[in-house]
């Protein structure tokens, strides 16, 4: 299901096209986002989706769960993140896999800025593991307008998600990852000559060496361990006092299925936790039909959200 949903074209006729939007997360700092505005929008639930690692707006995931979040009367933000979607120029700095700063930032502008009264947000894979520690960051001082989190194979334990891209099964994957960090660094240096040092890009061969290379030092952690540790949701994640939907498989290549068994994940009564046996990483997919595309998790997301909107 994995490989299937990377590779398979998705066509969304019925979503109308985006507007973008530009967010001033931090000095030097700009992120946007393709934005589906309902008419008389604040009237609406507004939905904030997250993509994964490389990911962007467009990534095919972003835009079903806009096409059916949209279909259902809901207003969709979809937000690149940092130096994602071509945005490189944007950014003089990196992002990390827990940098929730920016979600909130979009957060409280729409809110206090736009009048946004009821906002949920989704996230998928590293998409995920930000809503899930935003949530948790927040606790029971999470914004009034923030109906509930939802997050697709979220990658809750960072370090262990990262030795499982390390298996010699996982050589695709992390080809991939690694193929798009890298240049995404040199699309950097173009764009801010000298910022960075790539003398040792080249010799960067896993997400580890990367983030040990470039992401802990940038940021300030002592090595990736730190990062991973700290990044990870599953510091938080007890504290959860919105609704929060996490969908995950047994058979996920690279997200083990371990932490979500944890009792800090189990015991939460906030945690609508959907644990199943297939689904592969971010795939779920399903029969179609002439009404569903078989996308089962972005239904179920859609669905959740959509329920908690005035909850």
């Amino acid at each position: 299901m994995t490989l299937y949903s990377w590779g398979n074209p998705r066509y969304f006729p019925r979503l109308p096209a985006p507007v973008r939007r530009y967010f001033d997360v931090a000095r030097g700092t700009r992120v946007v986002a393709d934005c589906h505005w309902q008419p008389s929008p604040w009237a609406h639930t507004t939905l904030i989706a997250l993509h994964g690692l490389n990911g962007s707006s467009e990534a095919h995931y972003m835009r079903g769960l806009a096409a059916k979040a949209y279909a259902r009367g809901m207003n969709v933000v979809r937000l690149n993140q940092r130096n994602c979607g071509g945005t490189e120029h944007l950014s003089e700095g990196l992002f990390h896999s827990g940098l929730t700063a920016d979600a909130a930032h979009v957060i409280h502008e729409l809110t206090q800025v736009d009048g946004v009264t009821a906002i949920g947000v989704a996230g998928y894979s590293l998409g995920g593991n930000l809503a899930l520690k935003l949530a948790g960051e927040y606790g029971a001082h999470a914004p009034a307008a923030l109906a509930g989190v939802a997050a697709v194979s979220p990658i809750i334990e960072i370090s262990e998600c990262t030795r499982a891209l390390e298996q010699p099964g996982n050589r695709l994957y992390q080809w991939n990852f690694v193929r798009d960090l890298k240049r995404r660094m040199r699309r950097k240096q173009q764009c801010h000559p000298g910022m960075f040092d790539l003398a040792k890009l080249d010799r960067v061969t896993t997400v580890r060496e990367f983030d040990e290379t470039y992401t802990a030092p940038y940021f300030g952690f002592r090595n990736a361990e730190d990062y991973y540790h700290r990044a990870s949701a599953m510091r938080v994640v007890d504290r959860i006092a919105v609704p929060a939907l996490i969908i995950t498989s047994e058979d996920d290549p690279f997200v083990p299925a371990a932490p979500f068994h944890d009792r800090k994940v189990t015991d939460n009564p906030h945690i609508d936790l959907r644990l199943s046996q297939h689904g592969g990483h971010c795939g779920f997919v399903g029969p179609s039909s002439a009404t569903d595309d078989g996308y089962w998790a972005e239904n179920q997301v859609v669905g959740f959200l959509d329920r908690k909107q005035f909850s």
